[in-house]
């Protein structure tokens, strides 16, 4: 079982990561429009926080992860009104094949050791004018998480992430703070990194 396979029941417990959640798709909806004719994909869904606050504005959402609990808990939360449509893949190692117009993410990208591969196997995945809208932690020493287990970066630097990007072929790249998450002994910055193709 995966580190986020035993998470995953009580991942939605509390605020933080609900408000956290909605901050992004916020923050992603005001650089971005979505409109009822768009199939996303959400990277690293988890149990759709971020998958489900964007729904209701597109035609569907496909929400990709490598834990099967997580997918689990997305599936326990569909309805006929509301939906997600799981993919229990990892698509860096065994990438899709169908194209999207927009990839969404929130709090994944510390956890793919390979970025220049991770951003070029998506860029093939995102339509022509399509963008990608990706949120996770600015740089930091490493005390986020208690348990780094699954952790390959803490955090991420703006002029690093933003060549990476630019690298694999990303335009329009911007690299911003959306938002701060408070904890005991530190405040940790959330960006929000857009871009085209």
């Amino acid at each position: 079982m995966s580190h986020f396979d035993t998470k995953a029941k009580d991942w939605d417990k509390g605020n933080t990561r609900v408000n956290g959640a909605q901050v992004i798709a916020d923050a992603i909806a005001k650089r971005h429009n979505f409109h009822k004719e768009m199939e996303i994909i959400d990277f690293g869904v988890g149990t759709g926080l971020l998958g489900f606050a964007i729904a209701p504005e597109v035609k569907k959402v496909y929400g990709v992860d490598t834990s099967k609990k997580m997918l689990e808990q997305v599936e326990e939360k569909n309805s006929e009104s509301l939906s997600i449509e799981p993919i229990f893949q990892d698509i860096i190692k065994t990438p899709l094949t169908q194209t999207f117009d927009a990839l969404i993410s929130s709090m994944t990208l510390h956890h793919i050791e390979n970025l220049e591969l991770f951003f070029s196997t998506i860029y093939k995945n995102i339509k022509e004018d399509g963008f990608i809208a990706i949120a996770d932690l600015e740089l930091e020493d490493g005390t986020f998480h208690s348990d780094n287990t699954g952790v390959y970066h803490f955090g991420f630097a703006q002029e690093n992430l933003v060549e990476v990007a630019q690298k694999c072929g990303f335009k329009n790249v911007c690299f911003e703070n959306i938002n701060t998450i408070n904890k005991p002994h530190r405040d940790f910055g959330v960006f929000l990194l857009t871009a085209t193709k």
